[in-house]
């Protein structure tokens, strides 16, 4: 009998793109999505047979994200009957359709948290990234009104060469709107991302910009930081704690992946499209299958691609020789995106692995 995924490759956290369509056009955008109807997406009959499914194996965070999620008239539907299955139900929203009556209803079915998008410190920037006047207003009446009503929200905030220089900025911004959290993402260059390729920050930017987040994060004690889609900064941070002499330990949320370890597309988290198919990650550009074909068990516990992602001998390049490789591993998404093999070395990594360093003195 074939050895099942242990302990370490459970799944503890899922999106589940609830609706293709958005009412934005951000330049970034990893599902290009637009206003047009699509064709397949889950009927509400679906969507709970979906969770059941879910809740058979396991019991993950479960994100309803899109899209815009708030475009379904049936999603708050949805989340109270994942509530109803113990599942942790979160939401992931552009803001701008948030009024009154949407946090009433985020009250009412149980969604423990509900994050917000922020790409600039002003409407300047961010509404630029989003392509559509207003965006920025959107978001930040949002979050005062999940403030008002007692709403826990985190912002996640993405990163490009025309909007880095607002990093700074962008995270004073959140923690005076009163998140729980903010998740910094250095984007992945697929779907709408794949266009603006000439904009990702350099590797030499990528590196300071995360010795900024690790010197920043150790004296945070009001608001959880994290970077996201940036598995190198669990090098990074520990490089930079050993310099300053500081103990590294990672706090965490209950409703996020967790843990302390960079890249786990498909060791600990996955995304299911609107149309059912299954990907490693959000960003990942491979369907492992689809849910309304094979469960999600099977899915999780006996794909190929999933293997092959969890066996870390396999890895290439740096990332294989890499003495960080267990707790980065590098982006298996942007590895795929830019090389177009998933196995390869992590492009955006400055790092070069001490074995490579000693090998190279050993031949001057």
């Amino acid at each position: 009998m074939e050895k099942r995924p242990g302990k370490e490759f459970t799944l503890k956290w899922l999106a589940w793109e609830a609706t293709r369509r958005c009412n934005l056009h951000c330049v970034h955008c990893r599902s290009s999505s637009d206003e047009s109807p699509r064709e397949g997406e889950f009927s509400t009959g679906e969507a709970k047979k979906l969770l059941d499914d879910i809740a058979s194996f396991a019991k993950p965070v479960v994100v309803l994200s899109g899209g815009e999620p708030l475009l379904r008239e049936d999603i708050f539907e949805i989340a109270r009957y994942g509530t109803d299955k113990d599942l942790r139900m979160c939401m992931a929203t552009n803001g701008v359709l948030v009024d009154d009556a949407v946090c009433g209803k985020i009250l009412d079915c149980g969604i423990k948290m509900v994050s917000l998008s922020l790409d600039g410190a002003g409407s300047e920037v961010h509404d630029d990234f989003r392509r559509q006047e207003g965006a920025f207003e959107g978001t930040i009446n949002a979050a005062e009104l999940f403030r008002k009503h007692g709403i826990k929200f985190l912002i996640n905030s993405s990163f490009t060469k025309r909007n880095q220089t607002e990093i700074i900025k962008i995270y004073h911004l959140a923690k005076e709107l009163g998140a729980t959290a903010w998740y910094m993402f250095l984007i992945v260059p697929t779907g709408r991302g794949a266009d603006i390729q000439n904009e990702l920050v350099s590797k030499e930017d990528y590196e300071e910009i995360l010795r900024w987040h690790a010197e920043m994060e150790f004296e945070e004690d009001e608001m959880l930081v994290r970077p996201t889609c940036a598995p190198q900064y669990y090098r990074v941070v520990r490089q930079v704690a050993k310099e300053q002499g500081r103990d590294y330990k990672r706090r965490s949320l209950t409703f996020s992946t967790g843990g302390s370890k960079g890249c786990i597309a498909g060791q600990s988290i996955c995304l299911i499209d609107a149309f059912g198919e299954v990907q490693p990650c959000s960003y990942f550009p491979k369907s492992i299958g689809n849910v309304r074909e094979t469960p999600l068990k099977d899915l999780w516990e006996n794909s190929p691609l999933l293997k092959e992602l969890r066996d870390f001998s396999a890895y290439k390049g740096r990332c294989g020789q890499c003495e960080y490789l267990r707790i980065c591993g590098g982006c298996r998404a942007r590895a795929a995106a830019i090389t177009d093999d998933y196995l390869e070395e992590e492009p955006f990594c400055a790092h070069i692995p001490l074995s490579m360093q000693r090998k190279k003195e050993k031949h001057r």
